[in-house]
């Protein structure tokens, strides 16, 4: 019984080491776009919306711009969420989701691996964006919890969870 429970926890282990494990190249999730872009100050930005802090980056680009893989990822989710429209959802190395909404397009199916710099999909305006200018919402999402991140801002405890885009990308 003892030799079981050992290899369960060296199993998950190594399970949870591998995506740790995984290259993790990183660039700009829209094809062509700067750090001139997007606006520095609006991750964790407050008020916004009925969601009250904004969870991500907006990138702007021309409407059909390609939205490209950050990075490699593993395509989880293609479809419709209600604010953001046409999105695309991710898993990247160390247990990172990766999302992309207000899309105009998608490219990529569900189930596929696909390297950094793969078409994904098209910077849009579809979702809660409808009727404003075309741009990427570009959120990370830890499935592990970094507690040390989490403080007193509002919704503050979330923030173990969501990984500041620019800070990933700039890195």
């Amino acid at each position: 019984m003892i030799k079981k429970r050992y290899l369960v926890v060296a199993l998950a282990a190594m399970v949870l080491g591998g995506g740790y494990a995984i290259p993790e190249p990183r660039v700009i999730p829209v094809s062509g776009a700067t750090e001139a872009d997007w606006n520095k100050d609006t991750f964790w930005y407050e008020p916004w919306g009925s969601s009250g802090v904004h969870k991500g980056i907006d990138i702007f680009a021309r409407k059909g711009a390609d939205v490209i893989a950050p990075t490699n990822v593993l395509v989880v989710y293609r479809g419709q969420f209600g604010k953001g429209g046409k999105v695309i959802v991710a898993l990247g190395p160390k247990w990172r989701l990766h999302y992309f909404a207000h899309l105009d397009q998608i490219e990529e199916g569900a189930g596929r691996i696909v390297p950094a710099g793969t078409v994904l999909g098209a910077v849009g305006d579809s979702g809660n964006a409808k009727g404003k200018q075309a741009h990427l919402h570009y959120s990370i999402v830890s499935l592990l919890p970094r507690l040390w991140a989490m403080d007193n801002s509002t919704q503050g405890y979330k923030k173990a969870f969501f990984i500041n885009p620019i800070t990933y990308l700039t890195q």
